[in-house]
């Protein structure tokens, strides 16, 4: 903890020099640049009313300059050394507009902008097809967060704010700030039920799923240098592979701008500070871009008082990221770049045993190529290595003392890369191929303390896929997509040692088979745009996800749970339908979206208890559980989300899902799998999940949301025997622009201070965040 902390604080001090020396160039800069050509305006809606934090770009030549429009709709350029050129005007909600200028020498111009409503299927994603891509010419089982929608949600992690999707959930319920990070893998619709993620989580097309046990580090990730996020619901496999069995989830971080910085400050109970900020620079063909985030908090005691021991302290977190990029433009539309990411995470998990670590490094290259007629090439080459350091112990029932049962150190590394190309073919077809490889390399090395025993757990896994895709516009009104992707992925290299840790003791050492693996992942859309309001898509798939080398060789004991490693797990495999409708309001301000799905998982993965020592009902003293295939589970189910622009300064939005997540089937040639499972709930799956958020925006007097969330109960283990009943918790956030590029703000997380369980494994519950609030600053600044 002592490194782990020393590494923070240094990491924190290089932020603030950053930042210090970022406020100084940008103080520096000459004020001759103010003479030239002066351009103003204000930027209104249809009905004249002021457009807020539009963005707006001017070019002239070899010059461009980027601002956002105040309360009142205002933007302003001094310095400009041209006397005409274009600018675009940019908005949530409305049409991106392009227009010429044109100005006296030394004068100033003032241009009047209206902008007109726009439906949500103008934006551009590009997740769903690995290319730039119409949101209206993608499945509706896609959403995406903008910026502004990240900062009106009161949650201060990015995994707590994704909670506004419903359908979105880790693995237990809690939040990424005080969690094991061996419980931070993600699902979409339902399908999870262990701690690998059965998401694939990208940041700008790079994998943030863990090496060793596909968990995510949500961290990771510094806020300020987000621009948006896309989340695509359903199987995925046909384009991304393995971990996108129940879809991608992608974080796209902000191009690179003249002299701008951003800074987000903020302290709360808990004695949670929190810093984030994003800058970059552009000189010539050169740009570059640079985030970084550091955040600690002392946490809270996981177990309810009636439960509380001696040995009951709180969970605590602290992390320092650090992302910098330089990217190398050649000509208009091509680029090469080069990236590197340094993580570093220390945890206190709420007794003084038990606690874990973790030290990340990362370098990557890539390039983004015009090949004119020919089309174009993105290339992705990265590799990774980690540290992951964790103890964990067995408490007593009155939770007044504690026995060490595991020191885990697990070093990791992957590597991979990836080439995609894509042509349009005329203007009513688009082609993408490509291939990815990746591997991964982890032991997992384990003390064993009850036991005597050490062991040393891992192996090898290597995944190539080759992929394509074909988007046909059949008519005006009716677009076809197929994508289709073979995988062939190997285990090897793969072995559990054991040795007694007495002195003289004989290590055991078995070798385990090579295994072999192929996956074929289809995939077709259908969408039609009935007319300007109402559009249809459906959507059929199948999907699959590999086994982690956690999952295969490692055995381990968590509390009273010991759990055996299994390395015949066969892979996961989905195969899926969904069908949805879009209505967008004849006034562009109600929109209702509306999908049913059904999926299908054939020998899903779970923890299953298959013994308990004193049996049910006794409160048991160890439990013995066994990573499986499970069989069939089915996921039937619909959500509807709701967006209403009610007023000019007003939205509701909220969305429903219902999931009927259950277990169909029993794998007959398993013996220790009986089928008392069928018909029971899949674990850590809630049937229920209701979501809402109104924000109103008036930056120069206050800008307000609040944010619900309601989870309907579910089960912690395969046998449904612990439960965990439902909740609802509110959060709200409150905001006042001081000035230009400049606002304070105030946010509470469980505004009732409701009370939850994310975990309810015996001897006793864990709880949820309680309420947690803070208060902070928002700074933007960037060259005129």
């Amino acid at each position: 903890m002592g490194k782990a902390r020393w590494l923070c604080q240094k990491t924190c001090a290089r932020l603030l020099r950053v930042a210090l020396w970022t406020f100084l160039v940008l103080a520096l800069v000459p004020a001759a640049a103010a003479q030239g050509t002066r351009v103003e305006g204000i930027v209104r809606d249809a009905s004249g009313a002021a457009v807020s934090g539009a963005r707006v770009e001017l070019h002239a030549k070899g010059y461009s300059a980027s601002a956002s429009t105040d309360s009142s709709g205002s933007f302003t350029f001094d310095g400009v050394p041209e006397t005409s050129g274009t600018i675009v005007v940019a908005a949530k909600g409305f049409q991106q507009l392009q227009r010429p200028w044109n100005a006296a020498a030394g004068a100033t111009t003032e241009l009047q902008i209206a902008l007109t409503p726009a439906s949500v299927h103008q934006q551009v994603v590009v997740t769903a097809a690995r290319t730039q891509t119409p949101l209206g010419q993608t499945p509706i089982s896609v959403t995406q967060l903008t910026q502004n929608d990240l900062q009106a949600t009161p949650a201060l992690t990015l995994d707590d704010k994704l909670r506004q999707i419903p359908g979105f959930s880790l693995f237990r319920r809690s939040s990424s700030r005080i969690a094991n990070p061996g419980t931070m893998g993600a699902s979409l619709r339902g399908i999870g039920g262990s701690a690998a993620s059965r998401v694939l989580v990208l940041e700008d097309g790079f994998p943030l799923n863990d090496p060793f046990g596909s968990w995510v580090y949500w961290d990771r990730v510094p806020d300020m240098s987000v621009s948006s996020v896309e989340v695509l619901q359903g199987g995925a496999s046909s384009l991304y592979g393995s971990d996108a069995m129940s879809g991608v989830i992608q974080f796209l971080t902000r191009p690179p701008e003249p002299a701008a910085l951003s800074v987000e400050a903020s302290y709360g109970n808990q004695n949670t500070p929190d810093l984030s900020l994003w800058t970059s620079g552009v000189k010539g063909p050169w740009e570059a871009s640079f985030g970084g985030e550091v955040f600690s908090t002392d946490g809270y005691i996981l177990v309810p008082a009636a439960y509380r021991g001696s040995v009951n302290i709180p969970a605590t977190s602290e992390d320092g990221t650090a992302d910098l990029m330089i990217v190398r433009k050649l000509g208009q539309q091509s680029q090469v770049f080069a990236r590197g990411w340094y993580f570093n995470d220390a945890r206190g998990n709420g007794t003084p045993l038990q606690n874990n670590s973790i030290t990340m490094g990362e370098g990557a290259l890539g390039a983004n190529l015009d090949l004119g007629s020919a089309g174009s090439v993105q290339l992705r080459f990265y590799g990774e290595a980690e540290t992951f350091h964790q103890t964990f112990s067995a408490v007593a029932t009155n939770q007044n003392s504690e026995t060490l049962t595991d020191t885990q150190t697990v070093p990791a590394q992957g590597a991979g890369g990836s080439a995609i190309w894509t042509r349009n073919l005329g203007k009513r077809q688009t082609i993408v191929a490509g291939f990815d490889d990746h591997e991964e390399i982890g032991r997992s090395n384990d003390i064993l303390a009850l036991a005597h025993r050490d062991n040393s757990s891992g192996g090898h896994q290597r995944t190539t896929g080759l992929f394509g895709e074909d988007l046909i516009q059949l008519a005006s009104s009716w677009l076809f997509t197929v994508s289709t992707r073979f995988d062939d992925w190997r285990n090897f290299d793969a072995s559990l040692y054991s040795i007694g840790s007495a002195p003289g003791s004989t290590g055991v050492n078995t070798l385990y088979p090579s295994r072999s693996y192929q996956a074929f992942s289809p995939r077709a859309s259908l969408l039609h745009q009935f007319n300007s309001h109402v559009a249809w898509s459906a959507s059929v798939y199948r999907a699959f996800r590999a086994p982690t080398l956690n999952e295969l060789y490692r055995p381990f004991r968590v509390g009273i749970t010991e759990t055996e490693n299994n390395p015949l797990l066969n892979a996961e495999r989905l195969t899926g339908v969904d069908s949805g409708v879009d209505v967008t309001g004849f006034n562009g301000r109600l929109e209702v979206r509306g999908t049913f799905f059904f999926n299908q998982v054939i020998d899903g993965i779970e923890n299953v208890e298959i013994g308990a020592t004193p049996p049910p009902p006794a409160i048991p003293t160890l439990i013995t559980a066994e990573k499986m295939n499970i069989g069939r589970t089915t996921y039937p189910g619909f959500e509807i989300d709701v967006t209403d622009r009610l007023a000019e300064r007003l939205m509701l939005s909220g969305g429903y899902e219902y999931i009927d997540a259950t277990v169909s089937g029993f794998p007959r040639t398993n013996p220790t799998l009986q089928p008392n499972l069928v018909g029971l709930w899949v674990p850590q799956v809630s049937h229920n999940q209701l979501t809402f958020q109104a924000v109103y925006s008036n930056p120069s007097f206050i800008s307000f949301s609040v944010d619900g969330r309601y989870m309907g109960k579910q089960y912690d283990d395969a046998n449904n025997l612990y439960s965990m009943g439902s909740f609802f918790v509110l959060d709200a956030e409150a905001s006042h622009q001081l000035r230009h590029g400049l606002e304070i703000f105030t946010a509470v997380e469980n505004l009732f201070n409701a009370q939850y369980f994310f975990a309810n494994t015996p001897p006793v519950p864990s709880r949820g965040l309680p309420i947690a609030g803070r208060v902070g600053f928002r700074l933007d600044l960037a060259r005129r």
